[in-house]
């Protein structure tokens, strides 16, 4: 497993963490470490997931991932 910090942008308040935070949760051979306003810590195998997987979860609540 992998740990990664992520840069997610447009992040403001506390719904902002549970949307990113539920969408990242969707995604099988993810654990979710924490989500912050601005950021979110992952672990996940990279064998099994690649970052675009990581970057469309983030995008499909409505964030971007900072590269």
């Amino acid at each position: 497993m992998t740990t990664q910090e992520l840069k997610i942008e447009g992040m403001s308040c506390h719904h902002c963490v549970m949307s990113v935070r539920k969408e990242l949760g969707k995604l099988a051979n993810v654990i979710v470490e924490d989500v912050m306003i601005g950021g979110a810590k992952v672990q996940f195998d990279e064998t099994k997931v690649r970052p675009q997987q990581l970057a469309d979860a983030i995008a499909e609540a409505g964030y971007q991932l900072v590269q």
